[in-house]
């Protein structure tokens, strides 16, 4: 049985009390303290190309798009 997410697959084996136990046990993912996967973009959820200096903590697209209004100046 593949899937992409766990929980797809808890539904499935909610009947069978011992497996499903097991199933928790083994394929929950772990709570993350530190590592890219804990930054997430507050507008998207992306958590590829995150800003997070000046607490900013959006991706470098959404970033893009509130620049202007955060008080941000392009200079060329």
């Amino acid at each position: 049985m593949i899937a992409k997410d766990y929980r797809k697959m808890a539904v499935q084996l909610r009947d069978k009390p011992a497996i499903y136990k097991k199933f928790l046990k083994y394929n929950t993912p772990k709570p993350r303290k530190y590592g890219k996967i804990t930054k997430v973009c507050r507008v998207c959820g992306n958590h590829r190309g995150h800003i997070s200096k000046y607490g900013i903590n959006i991706c470098r697209r959404c970033f893009r798009e509130v620049a202007i209004r955060l008080g941000f100046k392009k200079f060329s």
